[in-house]
């Protein structure tokens, strides 16, 4: 059965964005830091890039490597809308979660209304051997935190001070084993923890 594996960046007060949904205060170190960053994490992750930077980035033909469907909450898909990006990966198969959204804005999006546990579970069911990326936010995690199988965590050296967990809901302690770490010269950490 494939995972559902949550990779997201966060601040060391666990925020994934600020107050009002920015995330453009997570430092990435000077040019050379910054490349060595972005080499990284176009060769492990290339499918968590978004389609506008494929190309840039040399991933245009690109095959699929660990995902093939990503989910979201509205204040993760919502700053792509804002910048005309519809449909943010379409390389993969992908699904925005909300009640608030008000339509469904792209023939490529599926908009979920209710139920996100029991999509997850359903996608999870599916002859597939690639996993599902929860992209975000941190309501929609708190909502599927019992499906989550692996968490990618991208530990940036800031704190927030306020803003998005990285789950929101209820107390309810979910242990993870750290299977893996990656420290770069920026002062990110990558962090891949299993499900005990």
């Amino acid at each position: 059965m494939r995972k559902l594996v949550y990779y997201v960046g966060v601040s060391l007060d666990g925020r994934i964005a600020g107050p009002g949904g920015e995330f453009d205060f997570y430092p990435f170190g000077d040019e050379k830091q910054t490349a060595e960053y972005h080499t990284w994490m176009t060769k492990a992750l290339p499918d968590t890039i978004p389609a506008a930077a494929r190309e840039p980035f040399g991933l245009a033909d690109t095959p699929l490597q660990r995902f093939d469907t990503v989910l979201m909450g509205r204040g993760s898909y919502e700053p792509g809308l804002a910048e005309g990006w519809v449909d943010p990966y379409a390389h993969l198969r992908q699904y925005v979660v909300s009640t608030t959204v008000p339509e469904n804005p792209d023939a490529q999006v599926t908009l979920v209304r209710r139920d996100p546990v029991g999509l997850v579970r359903a996608l999870k069911r599916e002859d597939a051997d690639k996993d599902i990326w929860l992209c975000g936010g941190g309501n929609l995690a708190g909502q599927l935190l019992p499906e989550i199988d692996e968490l990618i965590i991208k530990s940036y050296p800031v704190v927030a001070g306020a803003g998005v967990s990285a789950f929101e809901g209820a107390f309810d302690p979910t242990v993870f084993a750290v299977t893996d770490r990656k420290t770069f010269d920026n002062g990110v950490v990558v962090s891949w923890l299993a499900r005990r």
